[in-house]
């Protein structure tokens, strides 16, 4: 995959959804919602603040789905991320 955003954005893989609850409920894909949290796979120039491989946790609506190799990423304006978990 080569792809480098543009702007004030990160390109994001998100979490893996967990397919039951902590009490063993199991949920149909119909019912989840999409994990608001993710890997930084790739940074834009312009944003120093974020490093690849940090968790940014980011709104529901602000991001722009894609896929990319098969893989489901999520592009997201800085604006739009919420905080940033380091490792």
């Amino acid at each position: 995959m080569n792809f480098t955003p543009i702007g004030e954005r990160v390109l994001v893989k998100r979490e893996v959804e967990a397919n039951k609850t902590a009490s063993g409920i199991f949920i149909p894909d119909s019912a989840k919602e999409k994990p608001q949290r993710g890997v930084a796979i790739a940074i834009s120039k312009e944003i120093s603040e974020i490093s690849v491989g940090d968790i940014v946790v980011f709104g529901k609506y602000g991001s722009v789905d894609l896929v990319l190799d098969g893989v489901e990423y999520a592009v997201l304006k800085k604006e739009d991320i919420i905080g940033v978990i380091k490792k």
